[in-house]
């Protein structure tokens, strides 16, 4: 039967990387499981319940040794993903058989290993955010003192720098760095919490002694390697957390969403282009064509990305009571597709911002079809300070201006304003300095002095902290 017969998920087969695929795998999420009920066997042995070294060692001995086969076969006569794999465990381990999951809930496992799997994922997710603020930092101070059109409403306004307006993505993506590392911060497990967060069955084993019921819990945290757990819980963790994940993986679309749109923007006007490789077809009918499809790949992950935290919010403001197992089917999509969406996300955004074509000289001459509308305060107050009437001097410039838009609107000609000023007698004082006066490096006011300034203040500690891991490329498979 062919591979190609049933549907396969584009994020798997196209876009996402083989390290977040892997993190939300089967295979880590089971290995998870059986570190836990080690865990938690070997701290109930510590405590003084009946488990044993031997079992302890037996569990250890085949954890990695997982028959799938034998596991899918239990969950077909129990519909229990959990207690198919306690009894397949126990197939392997048969000593310990009887001891695994021992006052515990499904919860136990299902929920302490998704903690750990988004949390690994929010760190995949990390390097790759600072390497895209490395390559955008890099951008930014290389062309901090090239002016190019503003553009507010998309309409020409004051001159900026090419490199003043890649700080703008690059601050957005700051502040989804502080958002994602407060995540990381106050990461907690759930713990062990019994069925319905009690902790009752827990207290039973113990005898009624708080102290090790409250020990067990601290044992095996600090065992998976975590110090912080939910102080209460139902039979879950608050689903709060998902939606908090959720939003701060928008926030990381969001951003990368403007800037694919800035570029598409860019590249239909010549000024700068995202990668284009030697033999990249842009269209099958249109072979001269030059397609963002990078920049339009980003975008249409980051509008699916866009949409899941409503459906996470949902989920947490729908848990009755201790809990619903209707959050179970919703979430084993959601979660791991948001993380694969922005993973592939920041593939591309690494790519595109690591190899952006700069055109200078079509940035220069859409920057002088403009600078003389916006220079002409200036010139007006060059011809005051030789002693003209700036009401006089206005009103003219105003005459003036209103002619060159209609060469330009109308006509289809050059913008010939400079031309009409140094033909007319009210601005002698400045003809032969037009050009001089013009010159749009005084146009940018502080932009190449607040990229360096912003970038050394916020940008360079972050990339300090991270130094080990940068240098990573976006890989864009197709």
């Amino acid at each position: 039967m062919s591979d190609k017969l049933f549907y396969e998920n584009p994020l798997n087969t196209r876009y996402a990387s083989r390290e977040m695929q892997e993190n939300f795998g089967d295979e880590k999420r089971f290995r998870l499981w059986r570190k836990l009920w080690i865990a938690l066997a070997e701290s109930e042995m510590e405590l003084g319940l009946p488990v044993t070294q031997a079992q302890v060692e037996e569990l250890k001995a085949h954890a990695e040794d997982i028959n799938y086969e034998r596991a899918e076969e239990y969950e077909r006569q129990v519909r229990h993903d959990v207690m198919a794999h306690v009894k397949a465990y126990g197939d392997v381990a048969p000593v310990a058989a009887g001891i695994i999951h021992l006052g515990a809930t499904s919860c136990y496992v299902d929920c302490n290993s998704e903690l750990i799997i988004m949390k690994d994922g929010l760190e995949i997710l990390q390097k790759k955010l600072v390497n895209v603020m490395e390559k955008l930092k890099n951008f930014a101070l290389k062309y901090r003192s090239v002016p190019t059109l503003g553009f507010t409403h998309l309409q020409p306004a004051q001159l900026t720098t090419v490199g003043k307006r890649a700080t703008l993505w690059l601050q957005d993506l700051m502040l989804d760095y502080e958002n994602l590392q407060n995540l990381l911060e106050k990461f907690r497990l759930r713990g062990v919490k019994g069925t319905t967060g009690t902790q009752a069955s827990f207290l039973e084993l113990f005898d009624g002694d708080e102290n090790k019921v409250k020990a067990l819990e601290k044992k095996v945290v600090e065992k998976l390697g975590y110090t912080m757990v939910y102080g209460v819980t139902g039979q879950t963790y608050s689903r709060k957390f998902d939606y908090n994940v959720l939003c701060v993986l928008s926030q990381i679309a969001q951003s990368a969403y403007k800037f694919s749109n800035d570029i598409r923007i860019l590249q239909n006007m010549k000024e700068i282009e995202e990668p284009f490789e030697k033999s990249q077809i842009g269209s099958s009918a249109m072979a001269y064509k030059r397609n963002p499809m990078r920049s339009e790949r980003m975008g249409s992950l980051c509008r699916y990305m866009l949409s899941l935290p409503t459906n996470s919010a949902f989920t947490a403001g729908t848990q009755w009571f201790e809990r619903t197992l209707d959050d179970s089917a919703n979430r084993r999509i959601v979660n791991a597709q948001a993380f694969l969406t922005v993973d592939a996300i920041l593939n591309i955004y690494m790519n595109v911002a690591e190899n952006l074509v700069v055109y200078e000289k079509v940035i220069a001459k859409h920057v002088a079809a403009e600078l003389p509308f916006m220079a002409t305060e200036n010139i007006m107050m060059e011809c005051v300070k030789a002693g003209g009437n700036r009401q006089e001097l206005h009103e003219r410039i105003r005459v003036l201006s209103m002619e060159a838009g209609r060469n330009v609107k109308q006509e289809g000609r050059e913008n010939n304003l400079l031309e009409l000023i140094e033909a007319d007698a009210q601005f002698a004082p400045v003809h032969g300095r037009l050009f001089e006066i013009l010159d749009a490096k005084k146009f940018v006011g502080r932009a190449p002095a607040q990229t360096l300034e912003f970038i050394e203040a916020e940008i360079l500690p972050i990339l300090k902290r991270h130094e080990k891991d940068l240098g990573a490329t976006g890989e864009v498979r197709v």
